[in-house]
Formats: structure tokens, sequence, C-alpha cells
């Protein structure tokens, strides 16, 4: 008996599909590479491989990493709290969680730097405990956790929504406290989800550029990012420096995911035995 499909055939619809990502993805990430290869390997070297650059690297990536890791602790804490507690205002709060999707980054980069300013709102009684958030890459952490969190917890909140509390609740008659509850039947079944937010935020922090911008200050070896650096490029026109600095990010962003990703699929092949 012939399987009955909504959509069209097997090689109609994968045609569709390659000729759909060529076309939004494939191309334009190409042209990164081809406008590189105008250069030759030592003005490759020597754009991607000074100082500057060196430290944007750094703080870019150094910077996601931290604010994704942050997000994918305090996500899940939030997630949790969505998931299992009733409270005064809960919708609100769930609400609130997309803002960050929905406010223009610059916006959101012009918020933070009037909060933690030295004459900001908390700015003013941090920095005479010695910690400055603006301006320097704090500033930029704090900015990159901002925009991620929202990742993590929606990507986690509807698996937890599912996950049986019947689950819990044996383990607990097994004798399991509720450490050991979280550890070995809770966190297996979150944690490819987790990994999924985790790398969404990641991605989305490497190339943020509006909400850092201004709470970073732009000190050069100090808190400059690399996306900040390819806009110095153009503003230059020179093209060829700015897919030179874009490949480096690509090809670097490309093996973190693509790390991420392996992780994530071997969590689910051990969590599924």
């Amino acid at each position: 008996m012939a399987q009955h499909r909504v959509l069209s055939g097997f090689h109609l619809s994968l045609g569709y599909t390659l000729v759909y990502l060529s076309l939004i993805v494939l191309i334009p990430l190409s042209a990164v590479f081809i406008k590189t290869f105008s250069l030759s390997f030592t003005e490759f070297w020597e754009i991607i491989s000074s100082p500057r650059m060196v430290a944007s690297y750094k703080l870019t990536f150094g910077a996601s990493l931290g604010a994704a890791l942050i997000n994918a602790v305090f996500g899940l804490i939030f997630a949790w709290v969505l998931v299992r507690y009733e409270f005064f205002g809960k919708k609100v709060v769930d609400a609130m969680v997309d803002l960050p999707f929905a406010l223009p980054t610059a916006v959101a980069g012009i918020a933070l730097t009037a909060i933690y300013a030295g004459n900001g709102w908390l700015g003013q009684y941090l920095e005479p405990l010695g910690i400055k958030v603006a301006f320097t890459p704090l500033g930029v952490l704090v900015a990159l956790v901002f925009i991620g969190l929202p990742f993590v917890v929606r990507t986690v909140q509807p698996v937890l929504q599912d996950l049986e509390t019947e689950l819990e609740e044996a383990a607990a008659s097994l004798g399991a406290n509720r450490w050991q509850t979280f550890r070995y039947v809770v966190l297996p079944i979150l944690t490819p989800a987790l990994l999924t937010g985790f790398a969404l935020a990641f991605a989305r922090a490497v190339g943020e550029y509006g909400s850092v911008i201004f709470i970073a200050g732009n000190i050069p070896m100090v808190s400059e990012i690399t996306p900040l650096m390819i806009i110095t490029k153009l503003e230059q026109y020179d093209y060829e420096g700015a897919t030179a600095i874009a490949l480096v990010m690509l090809v670097i962003s490309f093996i973190l995911l693509l790390a991420i990703n392996l992780l994530q699929a071997w969590t689910t092949r051990r969590g599924s035995r």
C-alpha cells in the first residue's frame, strides 16, 4: 500500500530544499571565500593575526562562550521555575523572556549602558566597589547574557513541560535524594535540549553587534569585538580585509558548533540506551 504524503515527492522536495539552501546560505557564504582568495596568504595572515585582531577574537569568542555557559545554568533554572511553579505574575514573567527577541539590539545596548555606566542606576554603586561594567569586557559579557537567555529558556521549557513528574516520584520512592533525582533522572533527559540552547545562545553571541557596541566602549586591545573590526574595514572600503576576518569567524564558529552538535548527538544516543 502506497504511503500518502501531504507534500510532493522526495526528489522534488529535496531539490527545492537544496536550491533554497544554496540561495539563502551557501552562495552568500561562498562569496566570503571567493573574496578572501583575492588576497595572498601573506596578506591574509597579516590581517587576521595582528595583535589587535587576536585580542578581538579572544574577547568575542571568550565572552560568547562565557555568556552561553551562564545562560545554560540560569536559563535552566528560569525554565524550571516557569514550568514547575505557580506564582503571581507568571504570565508576565514568561512573556518578558522573549523581550530580547523583540527589542532592537541598539535599544538594548543603550539601556544596558545607561544602567551600568559610572553614573547609571547600578553602575554608581558598583564602581565604588571596584566593579566596572560599562566600557569593559565585563560589559560585553553582560550584553551577551542579556540577548542569549531566551534561546536556552525556550529550548528547555517544552522538554520540561513534557517530562513526567512520575519519573521523579519513582526515583524518590526508591530512595534517591533531590540531587540524585536531578542528576540521574532529569538532567540526562534535558541535556540534548540544554546543549541546543547553549549552541543557539553561543551562535547569537558571536555575531552580536548592536547591543554590544555601546556598552563595550570599543577600546583597542581591551573591549573591541570582532564584528566591530569587520564594520571598520567596510567603512574603510577594505572589503578583502573584512571578508578575511569574516572567514576566520566563520571557520571558528563552524568548528565550535560542530563540536557542540556532535556532543549533543552523543548524549542523545547515550540517553536512548
